[in-house]
């Protein structure tokens, strides 16, 4: 049985794991494996992850099943001031991808937006990942394209969904 957690400081070795098991599989046929190593220190650093939790207002939620940790999503309501909760990030380990951890972070994300009154929930997806068509399933469209420049040249080339409430 899936369980949802919400994380805390004590949970970021685990995000960091899944993180760093789960992007190789991910990013590993679009990105160089040098850029995939940048990406990871840069968003997932111990310092990044309490900045995300303590000063940008994101919520991290972990997904379990029984004591392995299958997934986690981070998320924020209220992103740019406006009425939208943005999902940030959402990773399943390889191995529990199909088994329903996705939807019931996506669906619990959904929840807690409409609670919060958000009209939609929007998140960037890099064009050639595979989850876009996840996403598209569940009812996010594309909006627009938008292509990040970091460092060392490196480029996050995506799509920004929305999916309205």
């Amino acid at each position: 049985m899936l369980i949802l957690s919400e994380a805390t400081i004590k949970d970021f070795k685990t995000i960091q794991d899944v993180a760093y098991k789960s992007w190789p599989s991910t990013y590993g046929s679009i990105l160089s494996k040098e850029q995939i190593d940048y990406m990871l220190d840069l968003f997932y650093s111990e310092k990044t992850l309490l900045q995300n939790l303590n000063q940008k207002g994101h919520r991290f939620l972990l997904v379990n099943e029984g004591e392995v940790c299958f997934g986690f999503a981070s998320y924020e309501h209220n992103y740019l001031n406006q009425n939208c909760t943005r999902l940030h990030k959402i990773y399943l380990l390889p191995e529990a991808q199909g088994k329903g951890a996705g939807k019931l972070l996506i669906d619990t994300i959904e929840k807690l937006a409409k609670e919060n009154h958000s009209v939609a929930i929007s998140l960037n997806v890099n064009k050639f990942n595979k989850a876009l068509s996840f996403y598209q399933k569940i009812g996010f469209e594309i909006i627009s394209e938008e292509d990040i420049e970091l460092d060392f040249g490196y480029l996050m080339e995506d799509y920004v969904m929305e999916k309205r409430l």
